[in-house]
């Protein structure tokens, strides 16, 4: 299959994920509306497909989410199958992303750099019109 038309499938299967997780159609209690599709990469033999969760909830419950999402997995399967049509549906493997959490987080830590040095700033200012 073509690099374009597994990148196709890709964002197929993005969509496709997150409507059901989305409209509620995932029943495990475990899995919350809250649950980020990132990304999906599917195997070029199309026999498997690794589908990146990411969240802003506690890891604890990320974790938890993409282990419903492990557990209902042959369900996702079977629901997107009936929409798509390929000869082979991947295997899907769900598994937590922390780089969206982290790049936040890092972002969080550089505006409050940033605030800090603007105050520091602020405080010298001053200082510095006293003396002239």
């Amino acid at each position: 299959m073509g690099q374009y038309r597994i990148q196709r499938l890709n964002d197929q299967l993005r969509d496709e994920i997150s409507q059901l997780i989305l409209r509620g159609e995932v029943k495990d209690p475990r899995v919350s509306t809250f649950l980020s599709i990132n990304r999906v990469e599917v195997t070029t033999d199309l026999g498997y497909a690794k589908v990146y969760v990411s969240s802003f909830l506690p890891d604890g419950q990320v974790s938890k989410g993409v282990d419903g999402l492990n557990a209902a997995a042959g369900f996702i399967q079977r629901e997107i199958a009936k929409k798509l049509r390929i000869r082979q549906f991947p295997k899907l493997q769900f598994i937590v992303d922390a780089g969206m959490k982290a790049g936040f987080d890092m972002v969080q830590k550089l505006n409050e750099l940033e605030k800090a040095e603007k105050a520091n700033e602020a405080e010298k200012a001053p200082e510095n019109k006293d003396e002239n």
